[in-house]
């Protein structure tokens, strides 16, 4: 018995196919559905983007002694190390080298490596970066680039299917699929200005930067942030729209940076309570709060009361659309509005105008302060309309103010237990030669600092 286990062994092998494929065509002839075409011609637009960052490292002071060191042999400490990061990018001109990322990819970063589907790897240089939306342009000089071609993403809707290109973790080009999960997501705390599209379509580190393509091959987002307990995907992920991203490149190519103009008008949502209180039929708009004195929204008559619902023909859903729309004009752009005022419709118009920000030299105020540039809080911050004080623009490391806890961004709500709303207020209460305790909002936290 058993020596015919060999032979049919034999007989069933032969029996299999020796060129067994997966079907390209279904039971009617028909081909199968596939993205290969399309990522044919995007993938190669898509790069793999590598950063060097010079850290200095902590000092211990006894190793810091040629006499400690010399009596125990001890070697000599490094005073930087060298930290690494990885993320993707998008080439978006071809002709000229410009490529889109994430600010927070190559933020800080002493050098920027560009490597390319085809093989090569390119140095880069900054061009700008964003850190309100997080994004920034790099410039690489290289011939035979491909660009992707770009939607318009204010006419994505949900269930449209998209497809995530990046370099997750390191490995390379990646591809996963998935559908738009919402759109105009805002409130997440992850940048100054959010409008992000959600996705389920695989975004994990390193994909930052990266392409959300429809499947015509259009960039439609700039891969951003996931949302995770873990820091792995979870079907959560966030894109800039490519409107937004295009309208922050073309000022960083321009100017190196984004110059933000203002309105001068604060709102907030409108509710279904306050749509009533209004006598309002509209759902959807921001309700103008507070209006500046002299701002180019009191000259346009912009009203405290009013409802925006309309900025430049595009439908405002909530306060959060007014800011991102301000927050994309340059300065000296028009802006048109269409409100309602006592149950009747207007049109306004009006210019941005540049900020009139107030900042001060941190020893002005008092000699703790020295090293840090201290300024009002204006239109285009992430924090206007939401917290009163004054913000710390810079604060340069090892300086008096540095040692004294304060680090930059940081808001002073209060100066001896005393409310700070602006300079003007704080200069009221500091005394250059007494002590000074500061209330301080950073983040999502609070804290005490004590300047003596």
């Amino acid at each position: 018995m058993h020596k015919l286990l060999p032979a049919l062994l034999l007989a069933a092998a032969a029996a299999l196919p020796v060129h067994a494929a997966l079907p390209v065509a279904d039971s009617q002839g028909e081909p199968l559905p596939t993205l290969a075409p399309m990522l044919e011609q995007t993938v190669p637009a898509v790069v793999n983007i590598f950063t060097r960052t010079r850290v200095p490292v902590q000092q211990n002071p006894l190793l810091a002694d040629p006499f400690f060191r010399r009596f125990f042999d001890a070697p000599q400490q490094p005073r930087e190390r060298i930290a690494q990061s990885l993320g993707s990018g998008v080439v978006m001109d071809a002709a000229k080298g410009y490529v889109v990322t994430n600010h927070h990819v190559i933020n800080g970063a002493d050098e920027i490596s560009v490597h390319l589907a085809d093989g090569r790897t390119l140095q880069a240089e900054l061009v700008g970066s964003d850190p309100e939306t997080d994004v920034a342009v790099v410039k690489v000089a290289a011939e035979k680039l491909s660009a992707l071609q770009l939607a318009d993403s204010d006419q994505l809707r949900v269930g449209d299917f998209v497809v995530a290109i990046g370099n997750p973790f390191g490995l390379g080009q990646t591809v996963t699929s998935g559908i738009v999960s919402a759109v105009g997501r805002s409130g997440l705390g992850i940048e100054g200005y959010e409008d992000f599209i959600q996705t389920d379509a695989s975004i994990n580190p390193g994909n930052s930067g990266g392409a959300l393509v429809n499947l015509r091959g259009e960039l439609v987002g700039i891969n951003t942030a996931i949302l995770s307990q873990s820091g792995g995907n979870v079907g959560i992920g966030f894109a800039i729209p490519i409107n937004m991203a295009k309208e922050i490149m073309a000022q960083l190519v321009e100017h190196g940076e984004v110059r933000r103009g203002v309105l001068g008008a604060q709102a907030q949502d409108l509710t279904p309570e306050l749509a009533q209180a209004f006598d309002l039929n509209a759902q959807r708009g921001a309700v103008v709060t507070q209006v500046t004195a002299g701002s180019p929204a009191d000259k346009a008559g912009l009203k405290s009361g009013d409802i925006i619902t309309h900025l430049n023909g595009r439908p405002v859903r909530d306060a959060t659309d007014v800011r991102n729309v301000i927050g994309l004009l340059r300065i000296g752009q028009n802006v048109e509005m269409q409100v309602m005022r006592n149950g009747k419709p207007r049109t306004l118009n009006a210019m941005v105008e540049q900020p009139r920000a107030t900042t001060v030299n941190g020893d002005k105020l008092h000699p703790r302060f020295a090293g840090a540039i201290i300024g009002d809080i204006v239109e285009g911050m992430p924090f206007y309309g939401k917290i009163e004080g004054v913000v710390v623009l810079e604060a340069e490391p090892g300086s008096p103010a540095w040692r004294s806890g304060l680090r930059k961004g940081d808001v002073i709500v209060q100066a001896n237990r005393q409310d700070v709303a602006d300079l003007a207020s704080l200069r009221k209460v500091v005394r250059p030669n007494s002590p000074l305790l500061l209330n301080v909002q950073r983040r999502e936290g609070a804290l005490f600092i004590l300047l003596q």
